[in-house]
C-alpha cells in the first residue's frame, strides 16, 4: 500500500502546501508552514482502510426522533435567537466588535441558565477573576450561582470540564484558547481551529452545551479559520454602533432553529436590557415630517422591524460626488440611482448622495429598495413624504417593482404602530384585511409620477 504523503499548511492562514518553504504564498507571513501528520495514517502507520472499526448504525429518512430539549433563559430575544433557546450537547460561537459587550451578555445568560438550573461554569481567558467579578457586581449577578475560573491552557480546561461535568461551558475567548500539542502561538489558525474542534468534540461526548466567544476581523469575519464555524451548531453575531445604545444579536446559522433571526438589546448602565418591540424603540426619535425622511417595514428573521431610512443630497463642490452609506450596502445604492437616472431620468451626477439607517441597525433584504428610492427622491426634491405612510419592494434594473415576501405581518406591524398607508409593489398579495390605506405601484416610473408628481 501507497505510504500517504505529507502535507503542510500555512498556521496563519491555513492554505494548504505540497511541500515546506519560508514564505506561505497565500497570505505572504514568513516561517508560519508546518508539517501536518496526514489523517490516513494511523498510530502504528497503518492506513484507516487496513483497520476495522464498529459498524454504523444506519436508520432511514422516516424514522422518527423527538425534538431535542431546551432549556430558556428568560432573555425571551436570546432565546429567540438561539430558536426557543438553549438545546444539550450544542457548540455556540458568539462573534462580534471588541468592546460592544459580548462579554457583558454572555455573563448575564450565564447567570440567568444557572439560576434555572444548569450548572454553568464560566472561564476567561481574557481577563482575570477579579474583573469578571467586578462585571457581576456591576450588573448585579454576584449571587448567581457561576463557577469562574481564568485559564487559557486547553488540556487544564478539558480536565477542569470532565472532572466538574457542567451542563453549561463559557469560554471567553477562544483566540486566547492554547494547546500545548500545536506548536503556534495563541490566535493563530492551527490552535484556533484545535481548540474549537476539542471542546465541540466535549460538548457532543460530554451532553454539554458550549458557548465561545470569538473575535472578529476588520472585515466583521470571525478571526481564524472558517472551519470554525462550520463545527459550532449556531453562529452568532453581536452587532451595533458604539455611538447608539442598542445592540443587535444575529443568528447567521443555527442548526436548531431559523437562521437570520435577531435579537434586540440596549445598552444601560447595569447592563444589556431587553427590546420587547423594537419598531417603536427605532422610530422613537422621529420628529416631525422631513425631507429624506421614509419608514421601511422590513423583516429581520421572523419579526417585522420598522425602521427609518434618511437620506441627504446636495451639490458637491468636488469633481466627484460622495456616496456615503451606513446600515445599507452601498453596491446596492449604486444600482437605485443607475436604475433611477436610466428609467425615470432622475440624474444625480454632481450631487452628493448620504444614506443611513437610524438607530444603528444594518439592512440586507432587497425589500428596502423602494423605501431607499423614495427617500432618495425625497431629498432631492425637497418635499416630505407622509409621515404616516410605511414603503417596501424590491427594484428590478429594468425599473420593475418585484414583491416581496411576508406582506402580511410587514402592514401587521405598521398598523400595530399607529400608520396608515402603505406603499408597495402592485403583484404583492395580501387578504385585503390589513386595515391600511394601500398604493400598489407597478414600476419605479409610475411611482416617481403619483408620489413626487414628476417623471
Amino acid at each position: 500500500m501507497a505510504k500517504p504523503s505529507t502535507t503542510f499548511a500555512c498556521t496563519a492562514c491555513g492554505a494548504s502546501h505540497a511541500r515546506w518553504s519560508g514564505r506561505c504564498d497565500a497570505c505572504g507571513a514568513w516561517n508560519t508552514i508546518q508539517e501536518e501528520a496526514p489523517l490516513s495514517a494511523g498510530p502504528a502507520g497503518r492506513s484507516l482502510g487496513a483497520r476495522r472499526g464498529a459498524a454504523l448504525a444506519l436508520t432511514d429518512l422516516a424514522t422518527e426522533e423527538a425534538p431535542p430539549p431546551r432549556t430558556c433563559s428568560g432573555l425571551a430575544e436570546l432565546d429567540r435567537v438561539l430558536g426557543g433557546g438553549l438545546v444539550p450537547s450544542s457548540a455556540v460561537l458568539v462573534g462580534g466588535d471588541p468592546g460592544i459587550g459580548k462579554s457583558t451578555l454572555l455573563l448575564q445568560a450565564a447567570a440567568r441558565f444557572a439560576t434555572v438550573g444548569l450548572s454553568t461554569l464560566y472561564v476567561s481567558g481574557e481577563e482575570a477573576s477579579a474583573q469578571v467579578r467586578m462585571r457581576a457586581q456591576r450588573l448585579g449577578l454576584e449571587s448567581a450561582p457561576v463557577r469562574l475560573a481564568a485559564a487559557t491552557s486547553l488540556r487544564d480546561i478539558l480536565t477542569t470540564l470532565d472532572a466538574e461535568r457542567p451542563d453549561l461551558v463559557v469560554i471567553d475567548s477562544i483566540q486566547t484558547m492554547w494547546s500545548d500539542t500545536i506548536d503556534s502561538a495563541p490566535g493563530s489558525v492551527a490552535q484556533v481551529r484545535a481548540a474549537a474542534h476539542e471542546l465541540t468534540g466535549y460538548a457532543k461526548r460530554r451532553g454539554a452545551s458550549v458557548i465561545l466567544v470569538g473575535h472578529v476581523t476588520k472585515e466583521g469575519q470571525i478571526a481564524g479559520p472558517r472551519v470554525v464555524e462550520h463545527m459550532v451548531d449556531c453562529v452568532l453575531y453581536f452587532e451595533g454602533e458604539r455611538g447608539h445604545q442598542f445592540r443587535i444579536l444575529r443568528s447567521v446559522k443555527n442548526r436548531f432553529g431559523p437562521a437570520d433571526e435577531i435579537g434586540v438589546f440596549e445598552m444601560t448602565g447595569s447592563g444589556l436590557a431587553e427590546v420587547a418591540n423594537p419598531s417603536a424603540l427605532f422610530l422613537a426619535g422621529r420628529g416631525a415630517p422631513a425631507p429624506g425622511s421614509v419608514v421601511f417595514a422590513g423583516i429581520e428573521g421572523t419579526r417585522p422591524l420598522l425602521v427609518e431610512v434618511q437620506a441627504l443630497v446636495a451639490p458637491t463642490p468636488h469633481a466627484q460626488p460622495r456616496r456615503a452609506v451606513v446600515g445599507w450596502d452601498s453596491a446596492r445604492l449604486a444600482m437605485i440611482l443607475a436604475v433611477l437616472e436610466a428609467r425615470c431620468a432622475i440624474p444625480f451626477a454632481g450631487l452628493d448622495v448620504y444614506l443611513n439607517v437610524a438607530g444603528g441597525l444594518r439592512i440586507s433584504e432587497p425589500a428596502a429598495d423602494l423605501a431607499v428610492a423614495a427617500a432618495l427622491l425625497s431629498a432631492r426634491e425637497d418635499a416630505a413624504l407622509p409621515p404616516e405612510t410605511v414603503i417596501f419592494g424590491e427594484i428590478s434594473l429594468s425599473g420593475a417593482l418585484r414583491p416581496v415576501g411576508q406582506t402580511e405581518n410587514r402592514l401587521k406591524e405598521a398598523r400595530k404602530l399607529g400608520f396608515t398607508s402603505a406603499i408597495l409593489p402592485s403583484d404583492d398579495k395580501t387578504g385585503g384585511q390589513s386595515g391600511l390605506s394601500l398604493t400598489r405601484m407597478g414600476d419605479l416610473t409610475a411611482f416617481v409620477g403619483d408620489v413626487f408628481g414628476a417623471g
